[in-house]
């Protein structure tokens, strides 16, 4: 910006140009910028020779903030709902707790399905997998499997993230 561009000669770009764009000498850009109240901000310095523009440096610097900000605000956010599991969790309610991870992955949030081995029913690890694999394929249609069944101290989870809604 300003006295900090080191380059001798510049590309000036900008409404303050007669010509659109003209390559001059730095301080004869400077001058000019000054001349306006504004400044001469290096927009492209590794161009032969750099390309400057006459801009309010405060204004560009502002527009720059709000557009990252429109950016990080339209980026999608990922959710993560869990759904918890018994080893002996019987058909009625693994269909109940099915319908749920379908509305989830549906409206595009990442589904966590775990099963909590409480007590002594660490000793059915084998009914822990079977059933996070019958739920993983019951929800082959709505999503993918990200990871397969885990052991994690005494629950056992598997991750399902929903399918691309490009179709």
């Amino acid at each position: 910006m300003n006295q900090k561009i080191r380059a001798r000669e510049v590309r000036v770009v900008g409404d303050f140009v007669e010509e659109g764009n003209q390559v001059m000498a730095t301080d004869k850009a400077i001058k000019l910028a000054q001349a306006n109240e504004l400044d001469l901000v290096e927009i492209s310095p590794n161009a032969s020779p750099p390309v400057c523009k006459i801009i309010d440096y405060a204004k560009f610097k502002y527009e720059q903030k709000k557009k990252q900000k429109e950016i990080k605000a339209n980026a999608a956010k990922t959710v993560l709902k869990e759904i918890r599991f018994g080893p002996n969790t019987d058909d009625h309610d693994f269909n109940f707790k099915l319908k749920h991870a379908i509305n989830f992955l549906k409206e595009g949030a990442k589904v966590k399905a775990y099963v909590h081995f409480v007590g002594r029913s660490i000793v059915f690890k084998e009914r822990g997998e079977m059933l996070l694999l019958k739920f993983a394929q019951a929800l082959e249609e709505y999503g993918a499997v990200e990871q397969l069944p885990k052991m994690e101290g005494k629950r056992m989870h598997i991750f399902i993230a929903p399918k691309s809604a490009k179709k």
